[in-house]
């Protein structure tokens, strides 16, 4: 059984897992995204469903806030949009002032970002994306605490693009709540939330993932017994 598919079976995922690497250049052997999608986020959808594929800057400047996560630079016309939005925002009280410079932006100049199903991944991904219901992704922080990598972040809320970032730079988990703007253009369900990894420790997780819920179903058993 593969890495993948071991996951997404011990959790019974709706949702296959979605891999995202960033590269330099694009790789000779997986296509570009056929058409600018309206978010950043819109791209871990298709690769749900089973595309992999990559996106150049220009492919998220539809999407000011996921471009600014990226390390996307963007253009003068779509900055004025990222200023205007974020002013709209603050306007809401959505955000507070001091929140906007804590916003997490991944640091390293953007070549291109790959985006495909974890079980298609050709290599260590950067970030693995793992969507879930409230039970399943508490069973996976559980795991994360168990290899070593869990959330040092508490658990993130908007962005959810935001997470990425975070990832890559605590070396850590993420546990995102998502967004209004993710759930729309995902289709996230109003019980669903996201688990961020780093590649490179999703193995390991998995493996006390095993452990993790045959342990759970020894204890609720356990629970149970004590309520009759």
């Amino acid at each position: 059984m593969t890495m993948a598919k071991q996951l997404q079976e011990l959790l019974s995922l709706r949702t296959a897992p979605v891999a995202v690497t960033f590269r330099a250049t694009a790789p000779a052997n997986i296509p570009r995204a056929p058409v600018a999608a309206p978010s950043g986020c819109s791209y871990w959808k298709r690769a749900a469903e089973g595309h992999t594929f990559y996106t150049e800057a220009q492919d998220h400047y539809n999407c000011p806030i996921g471009a600014h996560t990226h390390g996307v630079d963007l253009p003068p016309a779509q900055a004025k949009e990222l200023e205007t939005l974020v002013g709209v925002m603050l306007q809401l009280a959505y955000l507070r002032p001091e929140e906007v410079a804590g916003i997490p932006r991944r640091q390293a100049p953007f070549g291109v970002a790959i985006y495909e199903p974890l079980a298609d991944a050709n290599g260590e991904p950067d970030v693995v994306l793992v969507r879930g219901n409230a039970k399943q992704i508490m069973l996976l922080a559980e795991a994360a605490n168990a290899a070593g990598v869990g959330g040092s972040s508490g658990v993130m809320g908007r962005p959810t693009c935001a997470a990425i970032p975070e990832v890559l730079r605590t070396k850590g988990s993420v546990a995102s709540l998502g967004c209004i703007g993710n759930r729309v253009y995902t289709g996230l369900a109003d019980d669903e939330l996201y688990f961020a990894l780093p590649g490179k420790k999703v193995a390991v997780v998995t493996e006390k993932l095993a452990t993790i819920v045959h342990a759970n179903q020894e204890l609720e058993l356990y629970h149970r017994a004590r309520m009759t």
